[in-house]
């Protein structure tokens, strides 16, 4: 993609305008309900002809709700959607397609053993020649600056050409409303400004756009108008060129978010914790990621966070250093001790803490209780929660309160199922329940992964106050947001090759986005 500094993203590129005349969907009243749960109480909500709009609010406050009655993936309970000034029932992806909505979805959906042009096929309701339907992607794509090679094979693509996958077959069905949910996730700040662009491009040719993030600096950046739910009610609007970040978080959680303060009295760095030495790995299957020649030292007292564009090894690496993947034994010392060849439960003896980036099946079990997600991770770490072969749920208990109560984990009821919390509440447990234990060493895969700006705030303050306590943290992370708000060292991962840790004061975004690209493979490779 494009090189283009934030400075050529025009935000004034549409009007901010709410006429009648041009309204393209108009909710009024739209309520739905889970059993006793409401998750949108009559939402009024106006999409205008070449906006950019923007929805806003807390995990749990309906968002996805909201947008799958759009798109024909819910029923609404009460409420009316006109569309074009025509009162419409939506009852299935396929009319809202008919009708002109679009929606690029958060995870991908394609077949990676597929290629570009047989992807696109699939979505399309008379996809045509292959021939002629190859030439019509090559030119949208070039058109909207998303070029895509038809016969590349999606397995061998990065996860930016996924993305442009996934929007060019969007634009292909001819949308009038695009709902796009958090689309600069697995992007490089680069390939992020240049989807900026294009989507200032179909606004300004009448197509709106409805944008979900978290990331509030872009939203304020590119949206025209915004629109705040909380506990499935709207509760404010705004023009969010006229906001700040700050603001934005605020209405969106009905209060002050505190800032993240990464300027506390910071330890002596102390002693190696952790230190990965050529850490090679080859690929467990075809469309995994081989890790190649990795070195890497994390000292106690800092945060070194591992920058990357999703699908460049952060699993395996991940999986290596939790003991998940077994290496050979001198590759992973943890406080000295060679245990490459050992397991999770070994190292987690050892004080060391893992959080996966998958928090519900791979974090925490969904039918358990969470107090029973407690014992399966700290069974053996000396927290009392088991004796004689039986487990305490007295204990359990009382440190599933105890996580409640430090990360505000939100729920119906005490100790319900993993699987009953929203994606946030969950994450915030599944990161409680490891920093609770005050470990020596933490390694966390995407600690705020679709999180509100208001646990965002909560995870990284924790993780930035147990390495000041002398901890040693390693992040994995895409958001760049994130990295530079808590890390004190960045280094990038790209194609299973890990660049040189720096001093996240002497990195900036545009180099991290160059390191993603590519420039990681070749420090990698000199390494």
């Amino acid at each position: 993609m494009g090189t283009e500094n934030h400075s050529e993203v025009d935000t004034a590129s549409a009007p901010f305008a709410r006429s009648g005349k041009d309204k393209l969907l108009d909710a009024q009243g739209l309520t739905k309900r889970f059993g006793d749960i409401l998750a949108n109480d009559a939402v009024d909500l106006t999409i205008n002809k070449g906006e950019i709009h923007a929805l806003l609010g807390e995990n749990g406050a309906g968002k996805s709700t909201l947008v799958k009655m759009f798109y024909g993936s819910l029923e609404p309970d009460g409420g009316e959607i006109w569309w074009d000034g025509q009162k419409v029932a939506i009852d299935n992806p396929a009319a809202a397609r008919e009708l002109g909505i679009g929606m690029v979805f958060q995870h991908f959906s394609l077949f990676e053993a597929l290629n570009v042009v047989e992807n696109i096929a699939l979505a399309l309701p008379n996809p045509g020649n292959m021939k002629d339907l190859a030439k019509r992607i090559e030119t949208v794509s070039r058109e909207y600056g998303l070029p895509l090679n038809p016969s590349d094979i999606v397995a061998d693509l990065p996860v930016g050409i996924r993305q442009r996958i996934e929007i060019v077959r969007c634009l292909l069905q001819e949308p009038r409303l695009i709902i796009m949910d958090e689309p600069t996730s697995v992007l490089t700040p680069q390939e992020a400004d240049q989807l900026f662009l294009t989507l200032q491009r179909l606004a300004s040719e009448g197509c709106a756009v409805l944008y979900i993030s978290h990331r509030l600096e872009e939203v304020q950046r590119i949206c025209h108008h915004a629109t705040i739910l909380r506990h499935g009610q709207v509760v404010n609007e705004c023009d969010p060129t006229k906001e700040t970040p700050a603001t934005l978080a605020s209405m969106m959680v009905g209060a002050e978010v505190i800032a993240v303060n990464a300027a506390a009295q910071k330890p002596a760095i102390g002693d190696i914790r952790l230190g990965l030495h050529k850490l090679s790995a080859p690929a467990a299957t075809p469309f995994a990621t081989a890790l190649n020649n990795i070195s890497l030292e994390l000292r106690a007292g800092e945060v070194v966070a591992i920058a990357g564009v999703a699908g460049n090894g952060q699993g395996e690496l991940f999986d290596a250093i939790s003991g998940e993947m077994r290496v050979a034994p001198d590759m992973i010392l943890l406080d000295g001790a060679p245990c490459g060849a050992k397991g999770i439960n070994w190292r987690r003896k050892k004080n060391a803490a893992f959080v996966p980036e998958e928090r519900l099946g791979h974090g925490a079990v969904p039918g358990m209780k969470l107090s029973q997600n407690i014992v399966l991770t700290r069974h053996s770490t000396g927290d009392k929660l088991v004796n004689g072969g039986m487990v305490s749920t007295a204990n359990a208990g009382e440190m599933e309160q105890r996580i409640k109560q430090a990360f505000d984990v939100r729920m119906s009821h005490d100790d319900p199922e993993a699987r009953s919390l929203s994606g946030g509440n969950l994450q915030k447990f599944v990161v409680g329940r490891e920093l609770d234990r005050q470990p020596g060493v933490l390694v966390i895969n995407q600690p705020t992964w679709g999180v509100d700006a208001g646990a965002a705030a909560l995870i990284r303050q924790a993780i930035i106050d147990l390495a000041r306590s002398g901890s040693a943290v390693l992040v994995i992370s895409q958001d760049l947001d994130e990295i530079f708000e808590i890390a004190d060292k960045i280094a990038v991962i790209s194609r299973g090759f890990l660049s040189e840790p720096e001093p996240a004061a002497d990195m900036t975004r545009e180099r991290v986005g160059l390191l993603m690209a590519g420039g990681a493979e070749t420090q990698g490779e000199v390494a």
